[in-house]
């Protein structure tokens, strides 16, 4: 049984409360019930608070706001809920290592120590597979490719030929990773001459890579993914992109050929890179803005075309005012009719 007292030692809280009841789970404020931790991160749910089930809540040091529950303080509840909830997430189910008797191997194939492959995986000739890989059912490693030690591969993730993929990477569902880029010449009958893509993947260290995301092989040369890089699901990186350590990438981004995006840089959701642009290192691109040129370091951009951030919402501002004062000009303009009417007449007396 895990106690309130026992998730404060853990993440370095203060108890305000009871801190000998259970908790066994985790959820949202509006959400929790009897027995589950949450979090207030901001002011913005804190009406919330007060009529949670949670048996305790995790808050900021500084909180003086009413609570029918016990409160755990702490200087920064994200941080501190994000420890809390892996303390307390159940394990992941661990394969066994072997063989299973579906799978195809082909020959040349390196298995290293400790090693799982699950039903139906598929790998080729010359590949080679790090000690305590896992492979689960589905998976399928290309000719001569490479896995780092202790990589995770959920189903049906495919990794195509000449790939190199680093140490204690995960790739969920359905990830594709060595496809081929989008490289075509147009013909003088309008037609499509596909452009060989020879070139490869080389995932770095630590990588997470989420479901459903493609990582292009390069026309020539290298696609790299450097150190610490996490890909949501649904992402897509197109042939020669360089992406640097650390960089943090959510869902439905799509970067275009020859990106190259620095370290520690943020992108949002379906934000769009244009070809052969840079992204220096620590700077961030709001959800949906549209890259059109290079961004330097240090920067924050949004919208479409992308700019600085204050830039940009200036000028949403702006725009949400339009109907008012489209409003005013048509008023000023009736009121110049008005007045230049009146002229009109007076120029029209006689002497």
């Amino acid at each position: 049984m895990t106690t309130i007292d026992d998730i404060a030692a853990e993440i370095g809280g203060q108890v305000d409360g009871n801190g000998s009841l259970s908790v066994n789970g985790v959820a949202s404020l509006d959400d929790a019930g009897e027995g589950d931790l949450s979090f207030l991160s901001g002011t913005r749910y804190a009406s919330a608070l007060k009529t949670t089930r949670a048996a305790a809540v995790i808050i900021s040091s500084d909180w003086d706001g009413d609570s029918p529950c016990t409160l755990v303080r702490v200087p920064d509840p994200d941080r501190a809920f994000t420890h809390a909830a892996v303390c307390m997430a159940r394990p992941s189910p661990v394969p066994e290592p072997g063989v299973h008797p579906t799978a195809i191997i082909g020959e040349n194939v390196h298995i290293g120590a400790d090693v799982s492959i699950g039903p139906y995986c598929v790998i080729e000739q010359g590949a080679s597979l790090g000690s305590g890989a896992v492979l689960l059912a589905g998976c399928y490693v290309g000719h001569e490719s490479t896995l780092g030690e202790s990589c995770k591969l959920y189903p049906r993730v495919s990794i195509r030929e000449y790939v190199t993929i680093g140490c204690r990477v995960i790739i969920h569902n359905g990830s594709v990773i060595g496809s081929d880029g989008f490289g075509y010449v147009q013909c003088k009958n309008d037609s499509w001459e596909k452009i060989p893509q020879v070139g490869i993947v080389v995932v770095g260290d630590d990588v997470e890579i989420g479901a459903n995301a493609t990582v292009d092989r390069a026309r020539f040369g290298k696609t790299i993914i450097e150190d610490g890089v996490k890909i949501d699901n649904l992402v897509h990186v197109a042939h020669n992109v360089r992406i640097g350590k650390h960089t943090g990438i959510a869902a439905q981004v799509g970067l275009a050929g020859s990106v190259i995006v620095g370290s520690c840089v943020q992108l949002g959701g379906q934000v769009g890179v244009g070809g052969h642009l840079k992204i220096g290192d620590r700077s961030g691109v709001v959800g949906r803005g549209g890259v059109t040129k290079d961004v330097p370091p240090g920067t924050y951009v949004s919208g479409y075309p992308a700019k600085p951030h204050r830039e940009a919402a200036r000028e949403y501002a702006n725009v949400g005012r339009l109907p008012h004062l489209k409003k005013k000009v048509s008023s000023l303009e009736s009121r110049v009719a008005e007045l230049e009417e009146a002229i009109s007449k007076i120029n029209e007396r006689p002497g």
